[in-house]
């Protein structure tokens, strides 16, 4: 158990091993929900495909700032050791808590609800279905997370490949038509358009990126390699999105998806009738598994963070060297996120609940994550930084920017469970009364130094 507990984080994922995680869990299930509402709060189809194009680019601005901050301080608590090193352990185990308690675990309650309403359409399993197969999504992806690293990983490759397979299989289906006619259009434009609400749910479907910080602690060469990754992980983003969006747009135009509870399920029936509906179905439910897989993969690296920075819950801080995995970790995030599924089901949504109950303190600490970037370049002008970050200082303060504005979005147009989340934060500030005294936080294992980066003559 000694030997388990100094072990620290490895690099042994690839460029490609992380690029499959982060679009495994951006690639989700928003998709399939959120053109209808994209298109109910837009006045053209340009103005459709022109509100995913500003989602991408704001996508990757964020990309960018997260780029340079990752490959300075590569470490296996992300964005939870960008908030200790530009504002203090007290702000970043805040986070921890928020993370642990409301962000990451109600994310991984969101898309079990998800994939639990569309299993229990597949194979029904009684009146609590939907919370039943929720909690059994959990229970086995975290096991096979604590197994391990490796085989989590395989399993996250094989099913981000076969999810982007079903997509690029809808996309060529909504290009080449079908026999169908079209549903009816709906007879008056929404009063209610307004371009800020399209941007909302734009970017929670673009959601998710950011989890690649998480990433940085056991990538090889994270000075050179995190660019890459989100770079290259936003432009198949953008692309797919674009591609699916003007799928749907092409067979139900914009009117149809305005009217339509199930865009891909009505394309798709239009294309090649119920059989059409019924791939879309095992499409949404393998899209779930892909991002609930990735989320679990990530988001236990902040318990293992936060918990080298208190003083209890010790082992919650170990890493498990035979599983190369936060084993402890990923047990704590599971038991939440199975609180959260009880407290959702005895909700009318389950998913709206979840969502409602962390945005607004998601799209907080974003903020702040950004505003790092700005305070950590002039607190430490001399820290290597293997990549900066372009037309500094416009990008930082655009992402800024947007957080803020989504922040606000996310108060005003939310219900009730905004108000339960930031009041579980709250709860978490007896937490800063047990921080433990070390060494700074560069020193703070799991932390890789950023690797030079050979310049070869006439390269800039």
């Amino acid at each position: 158990m000694q030997q388990a507990s100094q072990a620290d984080p490895q690099p042994t994922l690839s460029v490609f091993d992380a690029v499959t995680i982060m679009v495994g869990i951006v690639v989700g299930i928003g998709i399939f929900k959120t053109p209808a509402l994209v298109a109910g709060n837009v006045g053209s189809e340009a103005a459709f495909l022109g509100v995913w194009v500003a989602g991408g680019l704001v996508t990757l601005i964020g990309a960018l700032c997260y780029a340079e901050l990752a490959a300075a301080y590569p470490h296996a608590g992300g964005e939870y050791h960008f908030l200790a090193r530009a504002y203090g352990k007290p702000v970043a185990v805040l986070f921890g808590w928020a993370r642990g308690s409301v962000i990451q675990t109600g994310a991984i309650a969101a898309v079990a609800f998800v994939l639990g309403d569309y299993a229990q359409q597949l194979l029904p399993l009684g009146p609590y279905g939907t919370a039943i197969y929720a909690a059994l999504s959990i229970i086995v992806l975290t096991g096979l997370n604590v197994a391990g690293t490796v085989q989590s990983k395989t399993l996250q490759i094989v099913i981000t490949f076969v999810e982007v397979g079903l997509i690029v299989a809808i996309i060529v289906c909504g290009f080449l038509g079908g026999t169908g006619e079209a549903p009816p259009p709906v007879s008056t434009a929404p009063e209610s358009a307004a371009l800020g609400m399209a941007m909302i749910f734009v970017l929670l479907t673009y959601g998710g990126w950011n989890e690649a910080a998480y990433l940085s602690g056991e990538l090889k060469n994270p000075g050179r390699n995190m660019v890459r990754v989100l770079v290259i992980g936003t432009a198949i983003l953008v692309a797919l999105y674009l591609l699916a969006n003007a799928a749907l747009l092409a067979i139900l135009g914009l009117e149809g998806l305005r009217g339509s509870q199930a865009v891909a399920t009505d394309m798709m029936r239009l294309v090649a009738g119920d059989a059409g509906a019924a791939i879309v179905s095992v499409a949404i439910v393998v899209a779930a598994l892909s991002t609930l897989n990735a989320t679990i993969f990530t988001g236990a690296r902040v318990y293992f963070a936060m918990a080298r920075d208190i003083t209890l819950l010790p082992r919650v801080g170990e890493w498990n060297e035979r599983g190369r995995a936060p084993a402890n970790g990923l047990l704590a995030q599971g038991a939440v996120a199975l609180l959260l599924v009880a407290l959702g089901a005895a909700s009318r949504d389950g998913f709206q609940a979840m969502v409602d109950y962390s945005a607004p303190v998601f799209w907080a600490f974003l903020f702040l994550v950004g505003l790092a970037l700005p305070i950590l370049r002039r607190r430490e002008p001399s820290q290597a930084r293997p990549f900066r970050v372009p037309l500094y200082p416009l990008t930082p303060v655009l992402f800024c920017l947007s957080c803020l504005y989504m922040l606000y979005a996310s108060l005003a147009y939310t219900g009730n469970g905004a108000f339960i989340g930031l009041a579980v934060v709250l709860a978490g500030l007896p937490l800063l009364l047990f921080q433990r005294r070390r060494a700074p936080a560069a020193a703070v294992p799991g932390a890789m130094q950023p690797q030079p980066i050979l310049v070869q003559q006439g390269e800039r």
